[in-house]
């Protein structure tokens, strides 16, 4: 991906604040939503984005972001339903043209998949690696 993006983040625990701070070093415009200001501590200081304190399965919070012009929307809060009802907005109702999800349940990939929503689950990822190193 070249510099220059516009990238939502939904989302800024450990691993939403450490894609936006890292997002934001490669020069992409970046802006991170979260429910609790509190969380925003996990941006570094030379993170260069805008935060927006608010639920970002409200319509209203994701216009304030201006989700409708994103070039990817990243959806990495702790539940899979939320993030699943994040991206079918982003993507169906206001046209992002990539969002990328965060999904737990292994079993629950199918689903975005059909609805031609990428997903990274953290769970198989972790297991591939364990497995990895059992092999070697």
């Amino acid at each position: 991906m070249l510099s220059n993006h516009y990238i939502v983040v939904v989302g800024c625990g450990r691993l939403g604040g450490h894609l936006a701070n890292r997002l934001s070093e490669q020069g992409h415009g970046v802006v991170v939503i979260d429910r609790n200001k509190n969380a925003f501590a996990h941006l570094s200081d030379t993170y260069s984005g805008f935060c927006i304190e608010g639920d970002a399965t409200e319509i209203a919070v994701l216009n304030q972001a201006k989700v409708s012009q994103a070039d990817l929307l990243i959806s990495a809060t702790r539940r899979d339903n939320i993030n699943l009802m994040i991206a079918q907005v982003a993507k169906f109702c206001l046209g992002v043209p990539h969002v990328l999800v965060r999904v737990f349940n292994p079993e629950r990939q199918e689903i975005y998949k059909e609805l031609g929503i990428q997903t990274v689950c953290p769970t198989l990822v972790a297991a591939e690696t364990f497995m990895s190193t059992v092999r070697e």
